[in-house]
């Protein structure tokens, strides 16, 4: 069969453009501050690893979306006119040599490293969607793009259940409850939990990808080639969903 149907995007808006400071790259892995989850957010997801990925797609809204925009921004103003599918494919190329390279050079070992990795994988993931959908006039701080990244990522089926979890992750947040739980869970458990849920975000092989880091030599070759083929996908079906408004396949339109 082909590939499957795109899920649906909610809450379009116009990406307003204004001017960039003086001398602002034309790259959208440059932004300092942006590469990897702030230690806020390991906090969380350790401390609530049932919910890891409902908590990184919260904060990367948070806090990339606002990135996103300001990287397209500067594109549009440097090459005016340019078609959306190019400036989608100049930031998915990024990302995708950023997911290699972070495949590449990880110097963390064991499952602690292994952990580091597909969580700065999944971070760095989401930062690419994000940037693909501004790329398309998609406003990329809209809490919506939360539940984007969760059905994109493969993490929830459909976007229902996606809205749900992270009503639930972000009560618990609010309530200050994950830092009440799993407390009495050993460290190693909290680990190998916290890996294999921020994997299947990353959309590797859990398993493989997590011990193999035990192997020298092994995480590498397979860190650079799962991460590259993992992000490619995902860039595909980024930009299979977010090309559709502007061919009006879908009913919530951008604005004038």
């Amino acid at each position: 069969g082909g590939p499957a149907p795109a899920p649906r995007a909610a809450g379009y808006a116009t990406v307003p453009v204004a001017a960039p400071p003086a001398g602002a790259p034309d790259d959208p892995a440059a932004d300092d501050g942006t590469a990897a989850p702030p230690a806020s957010l390991w906090e969380k997801m350790r401390a609530d690893p049932q919910y890891a990925p409902e908590h990184l797609a919260l904060e990367a809204v948070r806090r990339l979306g606002p990135e996103a925009r300001r990287w397209v921004e500067r594109v549009h103003l440097q090459q005016p006119g340019l078609h959306p599918d190019v400036v989608a494919q100049k930031a998915a190329k990024k990302f995708i040599n950023l997911a290699r390279l972070s495949g590449a050079v990880s110097g963390a070992t064991g499952l602690p490293g292994a952990v580091v990795d597909v969580g700065v994988l999944a971070w760095t993931q989401a930062r690419m969607v994000l940037h693909i959908a501004a790329a398309y006039g998609v406003d990329p701080a809209h809490p919506d793009r939360a539940t984007d990244l969760l059905v994109l990522q493969k993490v929830h089926k459909v976007a229902e259940t996606a809205r749900m979890a992270l009503g639930v992750a972000a009560g618990r947040e609010k309530a200050g409850a994950l830092f009440r739980s799993g407390t009495k869970t050993p460290v190693g458990q909290v680990a190998l939990k916290l890996g294999m849920k921020l994997a299947q975000m990353a959309g590797v092989k859990a398993a493989k990808k997590l011990f193999a880091k035990m192997i020298p030599g092994a995480a590498i070759i397979l860190g650079t080639w799962a991460n590259s083929s993992a992000t490619t996908d995902l860039a595909r079906r980024a930009q299979a969903l977010y090309r559709q408004p502007a061919i009006g396949q879908l009913p919530h339109q951008r604005h004038p």
